[in-house]
């Protein structure tokens, strides 16, 4: 009986600990779970290594986030046609579910 009684504490006590640790891998409206950041992370590496690869945009001044297959492309860039090229760059990417740009042509 003491056997079973202590087995029982033991228990318990994993799963009190166990418990939040689990619930913390959970998706929430802000929080992606730990698959989706390592799809997210996998999509920014793409479009940050095709980016860099383009001759006509110059990779190091446009930042990649992605948030559950959302893309922000932020940073400063010479014309139009280097946002329109990069937006089109990431939208190739497979996972991408949407791209949106926060680049600013820089003024001269």
């Amino acid at each position: 009986m003491r056997i079973i009684s202590r087995i029982s504490v033991v228990l318990l006590v994993v799963m009190a600990i166990a418990l939040p640790l689990l619930q913390a891998c959970a998706p929430t409206a802000t929080r992606e779970s730990t698959g989706e950041y390592l799809d997210d992370t996998a999509i920014t590496a793409k479009i940050k290594t095709k980016l860099l690869g383009d001759p006509t945009i110059s990779g190091f001044a446009i930042s990649v986030e992605t948030f559950r297959g959302r893309v922000i492309l932020a940073g400063f860039v010479n014309s139009q046609a280097q946002i329109d090229r990069a937006i089109a760059i990431s939208r190739e990417v497979s996972g991408v579910r949407e791209v949106q740009s926060a680049m600013v042509i820089k003024s001269r």
